[in-house]
C-alpha cells in the first residue's frame, strides 16, 4: 500500500498524492514536460539536473525500464511527477519497473496528483522552486514551504561541472573516417556521439573543464559543444573557450546550452524562459529552408538575438542570423554565423526521445567539415 507524499511549491500551493519511487526530501525546480513517451530518455538526460520533472501525460511507466535506452550514466532528475504510474510494465523489452528504478537509484516521486492542474499553474506563473516530501521527511506544511523557499533558484546556477565526465573517451566512426571531433561534454546525452558516429564522425568526448588549448591540441576538424544544465550567463568559462575555438576559424556546432553558449561568445544576451520547452512535439521552422520541423526540446534558458535579418556579432565575429524560430513563441531556435563556420540550434537533433525531422543537422555539421559549404556553415 503506497504512502503519503506532498509535492509544495515555493507560491504556498500544496498537492497531496502517494509516495513513488524513493521516500524522503527532494529540492529542485519544478518545470514541465509535454512528451507522451521517453520518460526513460527523460530521467536520463543530464540538462534536468536540480529540477523536479513532472510529466503532462497521464499514464507514465507502461513500457518499463531497459538497459538500452538510458542517454546517460546516472538518472540526473532531482524529483519525478506523474499522475497515474503503470501497475505494471507490458512492453517486450522492458526489464524492470518505472518505479523500481527510481526506488534504486533514490529519486524522490509522487504520484496521485492532478498534473493538469500543475501544469497550468506552471504556465501562469512561471518555473517555480518545489518540493517532493515523504516518509519521515513530512512535517508541518508551514515548515515545508520554508525548506523550499530556502533552496537554490536556477538563475545563476553553475551545473555543466556537475555532471561531465571526469576524463576523455573516443566514439569511433562507422565505416571510413570522414573528420574527427572534439565533443564538450556539458551534459550530453549518449545518442549524440553516437548519431556523428553514423555519419563517419570520430568523436573524442572531453570534460567540460578542458581548456581551450587542451582541446586544440587534439587537431580537431570540429568542434561541438553539448547540451547540458544551469544558466549560460554563469558559464563564463565555457564562453571563453568558445572564443577561442572561434578564433582558431575551427568549424563548430552547439545544441541547447551549446546554442545559448554560442550566443554569448558572439556578444548577445541570454535570459530565462517563463516555462521553457521541454517535449517531443515542439514546432521550428528552420528558415533557411522554410521547413517546418517537430523537435525534441528541453531548455528554460534563450538566446536574445534580433530575429529579422542578419546583424553584425558585438563580439566581432561577423555577421550572424536567427536561422531557426519556435512557432509557438518566436524564441530564438538556432544561429548561422555567416562569416565564420559556426552555427547552433537549441534543441535535440539527435531524438533520443523523439521525432527525427532534425537529423540533418549532423549532416551539415559533416559539410562544413569537410568543405561542402562556403563560410557561414548551415547552408
Amino acid at each position: 500500500m503506497s504512502s503519503p507524499a506532498l509535492l509544495v511549491l515555493e507560491n504556498g500551493d500544496i498537492y497531496r498524492g502517494d509516495s513513488y519511487g524513493a521516500t524522503g526530501t527532494t529540492l529542485g525546480e519544478l518545470v514541465f514536460n509535454t512528451g507522451m513517451t521517453g520518460y526513460q530518455e527523460t530521467l536520463t538526460d543530464p540538462s534536468y539536473f536540480g529540477q523536479i520533472v513532472v510529466m503532462t501525460a497521464p499514464h507514465i511507466g507502461n513500457t518499463g525500464m531497459n538497459d538500452d535506452d538510458a542517454e546517460s550514466r546516472d538518472i540526473w532528475v532531482a524529483g519525478f511527477v506523474v499522475r497515474d504510474p503503470a501497475r505494471r510494465p507490458s512492453n517486450w523489452r522492458s526489464q524492470r519497473s518505472l518505479e523500481a528504478d527510481l526506488r534504486d537509484n533514490g529519486i524522490v516521486a509522487i504520484s496521485g496528483i492532478d498534473t493538469r492542474q500543475l501544469t497550468r499553474t506552471l504556465r501562469d506563473g512561471g518555473s517555480l522552486r518545489a518540493g517532493i516530501f515523504s516518509g519521515d521527511a513530512l512535517a508541518d506544511d508551514a515548515a515545508l514551504l520554508e525548506q523550499v523557499r530556502r533552496a537554490p533558484a536556477m538563475s545563476g546556477a553553475h551545473l555543466a561541472d556537475a555532471v561531465s565526465v571526469d576524463g576523455e573517451y573516443v566514439i569511433e566512426a562507422v565505416g571510413q573516417q570522414r573528420a574527427h571531433v572534439v565533443a564538450v561534454d556539458l551534459g550530453i546525452k549518449a545518442m549524440t556521439p553516437e548519431r556523428m558516429a553514423q555519419r563517419g564522425m570520430r568523436v573524442t568526448v572531453v570534460p567540460s573543464s578542458w581548456t581551450s588549448e587542451q582541446i586544440l591540441a587534439l587537431g580537431p576538424d570540429g568542434v561541438f559543444f553539448s547540451n547540458g544544465p544551469g544558466d549560460p550567463s554563469a558559464a563564463d568559462r565555457s564562453v571563453g573557450v568558445l572564443r577561442d575555438v572561434l578564433d582558431a576559424k575551427v568549424p563548430f556546432f552547439g545544441i541547447c546550452f551549446g546554442n545559448q553558449l554560442l550566443g554569448r561568445a558572439l556578444g548577445f544576451g541570454t535570459y530565462k524562459l517563463k516555462f521553457g520547452h521541454r517535449g517531443i512535439n515542439q514546432p521550428v521552422m528552420d528558415r533557411t529552408t522554410g521547413k517546418v520541423e517537430v523537435t525534441s526540446h528541453n531548455h528554460g534558458f534563450a538566446v536574445d538575438a534580433p530575429l529579422d535579418g542578419a546583424s553584425e556579432s558585438p563580439n566581432g565575429y561577423g555577421r550572424v542570423q536567427v536561422s531557426h524560430v519556435c512557432l509557438n513563441d518566436n524564441v530564438v531556435e538556432g544561429l548561422e554565423c555567416l562569416d565564420i563556420p559556426a552555427f547552433s540550434v537549441q534543441y535535440h537533433p539527435e531524438a533520443a526521445a523523439g521525432p527525427h525531422d532534425a537529423a540533418y543537422l549532423f549532416d551539415r555539421f559533416l559539410d562544413l567539415m569537410t568543405g561542402r559549404h562556403t563560410t557561414g556553415g548551415a547552408r
